[in-house]
């Protein structure tokens, strides 16, 4: 009896992960950078942009470089949430378009975050080494995140934060 119950519930979930992959989540993939992007909007200095586009860009812009386990389910399936959640929390892609506040909220989160070491995720970096930050990065990324808080506030006039 207990050999039954083992078969069948074996089957019933090699069945379940076989029609699980008939389901592909919409994919991040833009073809063109749009203005609002923020190394657009803002002039961003290339080893800054670099580094984004190298760390950040994948969760957090419309155009996000899948790897190839993306196609197998359920994981592609976590994957487009976690880039929907990270694109929620900030899109570099839409910046420009964000309020002043809104713009100098998201950078002191960007000092923080990166300050903290809680960006780039560590599950990301485990399986994309080259996202990691050197130090010299991060110190990079910081200045330049207070620097364009600066310019922000000098410019469209918004509140310090």
């Amino acid at each position: 009896m207990a050999n039954k119950i083992i078969k069948w519930t074996g089957m019933g979930l090699l069945i379940s992960l076989a029609a699980i992959q008939l389901y592909r989540p919409e994919k991040n993939i833009s073809t063109s950078t749009p203005a609002s992007d923020i190394v657009t909007a803002f002039q961003v200095p290339e080893a800054v942009a670099s580094v984004l586009h190298r760390a950040c860009y994948d969760c957090h812009s419309n155009n996000t470089k899948y790897p190839w386990y993306n196609n197998i389910q359920p994981v592609g399936i976590w994957l487009a949430d976690h880039v929907n959640e990270g694109k929620e929390e900030l899109n570099f892609s839409e910046f420009g378009t964000f309020t002043p506040k809104r713009k100098l909220k998201k950078l002191k989160e960007i000092v923080g975050e990166v300050e903290e070491g809680e960006m780039p995720l560590e599950s990301y970096t485990f399986v994309h080494g080259e996202a990691k930050l050197t130090a010299e990065e991060k110190a990079m990324l910081i200045d330049w995140a207070k620097g364009l808080s600066q310019k922000i506030q000098m410019t469209e006039g918004a509140p310090q934060m």
